[in-house]
This record gives structure tokens, sequence and C-alpha cells, in this order.
């Protein structure tokens, strides 16, 4: 199995970035894939999942109204737009996927992409 993200990079507060996630060599379909990020000395902590079966999405508090994902099943890519970019929301984000029932606790996803690096400053 193999999850890539892509679409890292710097950014002025205010901004926006969006980042995509493709999985691929699953032998069966995910059950649920999220994003989730780690900032420099604090834990790993979900940003935002969604149920592929029935389209569930969940957002933490600190993103909603902010970021939105979404997929293009043409492209097996999930993304996540993120608009008015905090300096607080610079992290390492990851995208994960897994075939158990989850919801978007960390402990929950099984595949692990590498991360892509958001920062956010002027």
């Amino acid at each position: 199995v193999q999850v890539v993200e892509s679409g890292g990079g710097l950014v002025q507060p205010g901004g926006s970035l969006v980042l995509s996630c493709v999985a691929s060599g699953l032998t069966l379909p995910y059950y649920a894939i999220g994003w989730f990020r780690q900032a420099p000395g604090k834990g790993r902590e979900a940003v935002s999942c969604l149920v592929s079966s029935d389209g569930a999405i969940y957002y933490a508090d600190s993103v909603r109204d902010r970021f939105t994902i979404s997929r293009d099943n043409a492209k097996n890519t999930v993304y996540l737009q993120m608009n008015s970019l905090k300096p607080e929301d610079t992290a390492v984000y990851s995208c994960a996927v897994t075939h158990r029932r989850a919801w978007c606790s960390v402990r929950e996803y099984d595949y692990w992409g590498q991360g892509t690096q958001v920062t956010v400053s002027s």
C-alpha cells in the first residue's frame, strides 16, 4: 500500500493551499481516509476525515469552516482545501487510510503517507 501526499509549501497568513492524497495498492477499498497533522513539539492530531461508504465527514474544531475535504473518484484522489490559513496551522500534514470501521482517530488508521510540510508565515 502506498499513500502519497502533495501540495504543501510556504504561504502567508490568510492564504490558501490545496493538499492532494493518492492511496494505491489496496486490495480492498478503504473504509475511511483522513488528514492528520503534527506541529513541532506536539502530537499528531486529526484534521479531517471522510468515510468512503456514506460520505460522512469529520472536521476538527480548529479547522471547521476553513478547510474542506473532498474526493475525485475518477482520479482516486482526496483533497484538503485549506483557506484562511493561520500560523498555528503550520505542521507536517499526513494522509492515511484504514479498512477498519473508523472515524477520525490517529490510532484507527493503518496506512500512512510520508507527509507534506505546510508553513504559514509572513
